[in-house]
């Protein structure tokens, strides 16, 4: 790890560009600023999920997410430094698999909502896309290793698969789109 803060105002921010793990300098509006930002506050909505009532198996899962995103922050704050590994991305692929097993399938668009953690579950899965889009565009100019752009894709469905695992565990079940409803009602 190198630069421990010690001191949080730094003021060598108060002109608009931000410090990088390897020392260089961007501007604050920066594509590589802007998906740090959105995987931290991806990383944050986690955090606020975490404060409910959670299966302890689940908690976990969640929390090493949290790890793995600070490691994603960290290779994002580093050009060119390598954190997320393909290992990271297939166990996702195999957290995918497990919770989403014992779910009966979709037939129909569901909404965000159904329980408090279901719903913190969908604000997490949008802002893993949000992130995900600004990681994309960061590629497009600048160097973003195959890893990273995996682990946000599988991330954000394994997110709605949650959600829809946190309605059943709270007793409930999907929001169905009802896309036969009498609009205007």
């Amino acid at each position: 790890m190198g630069n421990r803060l010690s001191k949080i105002a730094t003021r060598t921010g108060d002109k608009g560009s931000t410090g990088l793990g390897d020392g260089s300098r961007v501007d604050k509006d920066s594509l590589r600023i802007q998906a740090i930002g959105d995987v931290d506050e991806l990383n944050s909505q986690l955090g606020l999920l975490l404060c409910d009532k959670l299966d302890p198996a689940l908690r976990e899962t969640l929390l090493s997410i949290q790890h793995d995103l600070f490691d994603l922050g960290g290779e994002l704050c580093i050009p060119g430094y390598t954190l997320i590994v393909d290992a990271q991305v297939a166990r996702l692929d195999a957290l995918l698999e497990k919770y989403n097993a014992d779910l009966p399938p979709l037939k129909d668009f569901i909404l965000p909502g159904g329980s408090h953690a279901a719903a913190l579950a969908h604000v997490c899965r949008t802002v893993c896309r949000r992130a995900e889009r600004s990681i994309v565009g960061l590629g497009k100019s600048e160097t973003v290793s195959e890893p990273v752009r995996q682990y946000v894709n599988r991330l954000s469905d394994l997110l709605f698969v949650l959600s829809r695992v946190l309605n059943r565990m709270d007793g409930g079940s999907d929001v169905l789109w009802q896309k036969d409803r009498i609009r205007g009602v």
